[in-house]
């Protein structure tokens, strides 16, 4: 009798999962473009004026978001003045991501390497915040060329003490993490999403329409939510692999971190980060949090627009 409630109930939040999926993404449909890339699919926007004689700036999200946490306000405010590509990372929001254990900085970073490829841009401003700290670092390691300037806000660049969550490790836990995903993940989070997101911008208030406006939803999706559980669970590996090249990186580089942010540390990364990389510029924002692209966009674009002045001075020195 137990075990006949309990598939049962399990049945129910199976179906109620794959309503709530279709839900999701009619509320949320692409925006973009598709790019085929090797493996992968990759969902790209790609905004503001073309032709322009100056490198594009491309915008890449972190962990538990999808391309949307960087357009409102950044990406559509550099969009004004510049042309802007903002990417879904490989699994997320209309990215696909066929092997989701696979989910190295250094994979992310050839696919998104690829798109540029396919779109003919072979030099770009990088903004990257949160998780994509560590995709940011290993594409001006991996693909110098490529980096115009990097622009890093509250990144992961380091090994921290501690784990993930004990939530995101079952995820990746053989049958049990895909019996969740396609269960429970997406009823339950659409309860607490609100909650959450408001979290990760204290102590900054988060606009009202975040959710909505960031389709943050598109997480609660089961291949969504485990691709983003295997980013986290794998991230800390990653990041002690890269650690010691980091010196290497040549790219003219900012780093934007709130001294209140309990989600990334200032100082285990954007520090460390600053440190080992030869004129890296480090400015810590006193009480902001982790949503740096929120706080203050202002600062970020004006540092971006630094980067992108000096890229066209060198080169019209190199054309000479």
């Amino acid at each position: 009798m137990i075990l006949t409630c309990a598939v049962a109930a399990l049945a129910i939040l199976a179906l109620l999962t794959q309503a709530g999926v279709l839900w999701v993404q009619n509320r949320f449909p692409p925006q973009g473009e598709v790019v085929a890339v090797s493996g992968d699919d990759l969902h790209i926007v790609d905004l503001g004026p073309r032709g322009l004689a100056e490198p594009p700036i491309v915008l890449i999200h972190g962990a538990s978001s999808n391309l949307g946490a960087m357009r409102a306000p950044l990406g559509d405010q550099l969009a004004q003045r510049h042309r802007v590509l903002l990417i879904d990372r490989p699994g997320h929001g209309w990215s696909r991501r066929d092997d989701l254990a696979d989910s190295s900085p250094a994979m992310q970073a050839r696919a998104v390497g690829e798109v540029l490829d396919g779109l003919g841009i072979s030099r770009a401003i990088f903004v990257v915040h949160s998780l994509a700290g560590a995709l940011g670092a290993r594409m001006a390691l991996d693909q110098p060329a490529r980096v115009a300037g990097l622009v890093m806000l509250a990144p992961v660049t380091h090994p921290w003490r501690g784990g993930v969550g004990t939530y995101n490790r079952v995820m990746t836990t053989p049958v049990i993490g895909k019996l969740l995903a396609y269960t429970i993940t997406l009823p339950l989070g659409l309860l607490i999403t609100d909650s959450a997101a408001r979290a990760v911008f204290a102590p900054q208030t988060m606009p009202d329409d975040y959710v909505d406006t960031s389709a943050t939803p598109l997480l609660l999706r089961p291949r969504e939510f485990l691709a983003n559980s295997w980013d986290l669970i794998t991230l800390k590996n990653a990041v002690q692999e890269q650690v010691a090249r980091y010196p290497q990186i040549t790219a003219p580089t900012v780093l934007i971190h709130g001294d209140a942010d309990k989600t990334v540390s200032v100082d285990i990364h954007s520090r460390n980060f600053a440190a080992a990389v030869p004129h890296a510029k480090l400015i810590v924002l006193t009480g902001v949090g982790h949503m740096v692209q929120n706080a203050a966009p202002d600062l970020v674009q004006r540092e971006v627009e630094t980067l992108i002045a000096t890229a066209v001075t060198k080169s019209h020195a190199a054309m000479r």
